[in-house]
């Protein structure tokens, strides 16, 4: 196949003991025709300096200093300069195998515009990767394997953030970086879905992620678990809430409360059940609290479901299947 300019997206900032491995992870792919976009988001160690080093000896790496604040920022600011047909992000912090960038641009090529290209994912550590980090992974690549991404995207980010290409113009269409909101890989996620965009499939695996305890995803306040209901909620209200249908939220732990209060506060009406007895029949926010087989008393509703125990969900599934509901259009898991 052809090779066309794919330019790599990478915002870093204090990753100076992981960026070398990072670069030479993209100067040693199969794939040669690439630019690299790098930006400097005001680092205080030495990363600037490591990779200039890089960029004096191959002309292919594009060194910028983010002139605003923050990941989204340095992303427009990359994308901004970036003259690739093809466009992917990179994580500084994080390695390429190295037929990725060959891989992808193959799918892409095969496919055609209005697709997406994914990779599996491999999470390590120095410390050893969480019981949770290995769930997320093999949840994560059992959806790309099939690439049913966006059946689940309501639950988590279906799209790695840095294992991704699509085409410019696709990009482009699905508003690239301009939305503010965080968390920007998620948000982008949902915009792709949004504008149709296909993930392809793929048994491939493409990307090594790297965990440690400073990562940005795991200390900065836009990825708090606040951030993820607000976006989840935006995106089901423009995209999948049927106003015609009464909309019940499931579950009254902190994230079905944060869904109910968010709901509350748009005054968009909603019935609100568990199956915990000591809060049936209880008012939280104004809002009665019901069992869930009030739900059979609702013509044709809609639910978001917030229980997050793993057992519980397999229940609600059956139950709710026994009720002849799809995922995704009758009801929507949120955790």
């Amino acid at each position: 196949m052809q090779q066309p300019l794919i330019s790599i997206l990478i915002p870093f900032k204090n990753t100076s003991k992981y960026l070398e491995e990072c670069l030479d992870s993209i100067i040693n792919q199969s794939y040669y025709n690439w630019e690299l976009l790098i930006v400097d988001d005001a680092s205080t160690d030495d990363s600037y300096d490591i990779v200039s080093a890089y960029s004096k000896k191959d002309p292919r790496i594009k060194l910028y200093k983010n002139d605003g604040s923050g990941i989204i920022d340095a992303l427009r600011l990359a994308f901004k300069h970036s003259s690739g047909e093809l466009i992917t992000r990179m994580d500084s912090d994080d390695v390429m195998t190295a037929n990725k960038l060959q891989v992808m641009s193959n799918s892409l090529q095969e496919h055609g515009k209005g697709h997406v290209a994914l990779g599996l994912v491999h999470y390590f550590s120095e410390e050893g990767i969480s019981e949770g980090f290995a769930k997320y992974e093999q949840w994560l690549n059992t959806l790309t394997r099939l690439g049913s991404n966006y059946f689940e995207i309501y639950k988590e980010c279906v799209i790695p953030s840095p294992c991704w290409m699509t085409y410019k113009d696709d990009l482009i269409a699905c508003e690239a970086f301009v939305p503010n909101r965080y968390p920007e890989d998620y948000d982008l996620a949902f915009r792709f879905y949004k504008c149709g965009l296909t993930c392809i499939p793929t048994n491939d695996m493409l990307h090594h992620w790297r965990d440690y305890p400073i990562r940005t995803s795991r200390t900065h306040e836009h990825y708090a678990e606040n951030h993820f209901i607000d976006l989840k909620l935006h995106y089901f209200l423009e995209l999948n809430h049927d106003a015609s249908r009464p909309l019940t939220v499931w579950g009254a732990g902190h994230k079905g409360k944060t869904v109910a209060k968010t709901l509350v506060a748009k005054k968009i009406p909603f019935y609100w059940i568990c199956d915990n007895p000591k809060k049936i029949n209880k008012h939280i926010y104004d809002q009665k609290l019901r069992e869930f087989k009030y739900l059979e008393r609702l013509q044709n509703p809609q639910s978001i479901i917030t229980v997050a125990n793993a057992q519980a969900q397999t229940d609600i599934k059956t139950y709710l299947h026994k009720q002849d509901m799809k995922a995704m259009e009758d009801y929507f898991f949120f955790c």
